[in-house]
């Protein structure tokens, strides 16, 4: 797995390093349950050094689009790289596919089930799209008779099969990061793992993302990291919101809409956000605050 992530990218802010909340995470009852998960993590801590990323997480994402939401620094991108096994836990379960993430066999049969897209990805740039994402598909041990085909359907997908044969140092960073999606979905994968894909997307190219996500939603786990709230409204069939190193929210798009249509009945105005989702986001957010400090104080 190809990753260049700063692993200190996802900090919580209490300067001694531990995430002190004790507030539980409201979850929509349609997501409690959810049948033959695909992804499951049980109690997961992650820390960076003397800083915790991730306190106690549990969660299970089944075959659909997942939407993780939250602040800067809230626990995403930490999440997203032990999920793509490049970065272990300091304590908890992780399960994908059935499989446990220990000894190269377990690791190995995982990645080849696995796509993974991180916030920046490293590449050749004296690749074309081409050699790359069938670089990538080597990589992950696809079968050399099936490679042509699949690059070839992964760059059609992300709109790019006119450059497919230009070499990378010349594309835009639009184009670059399309590539990256290309290379994360051409094995096909049970398990897509994106962090934040849509950087540098402009808005015609994000609206067929979209759609591509909901394509790749029907019969795959796709966990998606965002900042954009319209992507998951557009997108996503569940949504969880992180922050400061714990689940607050767990829903769907429409739960969360419903959350901030009633917010805006109750405290009217702009200053929760311009649409119902965004709404919704700043009111889950602001009530798992109000409950940590809560479960502080007793």
């Amino acid at each position: 797995m190809n990753d260049v992530n700063n692993p200190e990218a996802d900090r919580t802010a209490d300067p001694t390093g531990q995430v002190t909340d004790a507030a539980p995470q409201v979850t929509d009852p349609a997501l409690k349950n959810v049948t033959d998960p695909t992804v499951r993590v049980t109690d997961l801590t992650v820390r960076h050094r003397r800083t915790t990323a991730l306190n106690g997480v549990g969660l299970d994402f089944g075959t659909g689009v997942h939407g993780l939401l939250g602040p800067n620094g809230a626990g995403k991108t930490s999440l997203i790289r032990v999920l793509a096994t490049v970065a272990p836990p300091a304590s908890g379960r992780v399960e994908i596919l059935g499989r446990e993430p220990r000894g190269h066999r377990e690791l190995a049969a995982i990645r080849r089930e696995l796509g993974y897209l991180p916030q920046e990805f490293g590449y050749y740039p004296g690749f074309t799209v081409r050699e790359f994402v069938a670089y990538v598909a080597w990589l992950k041990e696809m079968p050399a008779e099936d490679s042509p085909a699949a690059v070839e359907r992964a760059v059609e997908r992300v709109g790019l099969h006119d450059r497919i044969d230009t070499k990378l140092r010349t594309l835009s960073g639009g184009m670059i990061r399309r590539v990256g999606i290309a290379q994360a979905i051409v094995n096909d994968p049970k398990v897509l793992l994106l962090d934040e894909p849509t950087a540098g997307l402009d808005p015609e190219q994000r609206v067929e993302f979209r759609r591509l996500l909901r394509e790749l939603g029907e019969r795959c786990t796709v966990v998606v990291s965002t900042h954009l709230v319209e992507d998951v409204a557009a997108a996503c069939t569940g949504v969880t919101l992180i922050d400061s190193g714990r689940v607050a929210y767990r829903g769907t798009p429409d739960s969360l809409v419903a959350l901030g249509d009633a917010e805006s009945v109750a405290e009217p105005g702009p200053a929760l956000g311009d649409n119902a989702i965004e709404r919704g986001y700043t009111t889950a957010l602001r009530a798992h605050r109000e409950r940590a400090l809560e479960g502080a104080a007793r």
